[in-house]
């Protein structure tokens, strides 16, 4: 593989996403508001570096397989991993749980599906609602990253993330289903 393709900025930006998310977790093995502020910082930049990094690499013609390879990795184990973490910590409890439940099954029959589908050479493109998802997920991840400091400045601080949390939930579902729907075609005929 090509130096130039392994050290360009859309590729370094997904590094740096993957890196982040053992840094995310980290911080939840200190007491007290600065670990959450911290967290939700670095996730909040993880975050952003989803956009840009495939904005880059199209805007640049440096799109690669690695890339496209290691981009929805990244994003599962920063979703992945916050959602474990806030409910290991409690964040995240009781029927909410279910929500959380919801986003990591379709992630994980997600990536199962395309992997399927990439052997037979199918692409399975991602709709703007999907986008939608991610967004909102990505927001409910954030909120409830700065929890219990969160409310300390804005008191609905959690609530706001448990809300959006079961918003993505069911924007996950549908577009779990739109996902499976295009995909079953090709299931089928296997």
């Amino acid at each position: 593989m090509k130096r130039n393709i392994v050290l360009s900025l859309p590729n370094l930006l997904t590094y740096g996403r993957i890196l982040a998310v053992p840094a995310v977790a980290f911080c939840f093995y200190f007491e007290g508001t600065t670990p959450r502020w911290i967290a939700l910082g670095l996730f909040v930049v993880a975050a952003i570096t989803d956009f840009f990094d495939g904005y880059l690499a199209r805007a640049w013609q440096q799109q690669s397989a690695l890339g496209r390879m290691l981009d929805p990795i990244a994003d599962k184990l920063l979703v992945s991993v916050s959602l474990l973490m806030l409910a290991g910590d409690g964040t995240i409890g009781g029927w909410s749980m279910i929500a959380a439940i919801i986003i990591l099954c379709r992630e994980i029959l997600v990536s199962g599906l395309r992997e399927f589908l990439a052997e037979l050479q199918v692409s399975v493109p991602v709709t703007q609602l999907a986008k939608w998802k991610t967004t909102v997920q990505l927001v409910a991840i954030a909120f409830l990253l700065a929890g219990p400091a969160g409310d300390t400045v804005f008191a609905y601080t959690t609530d706001i993330g448990l809300v959006s949390l079961w918003l993505a939930a069911i924007l996950t579902l549908y577009t779990g289903y739109d996902y499976f729907r295009a995909g079953i075609g090709h299931l089928i005929t296997e």
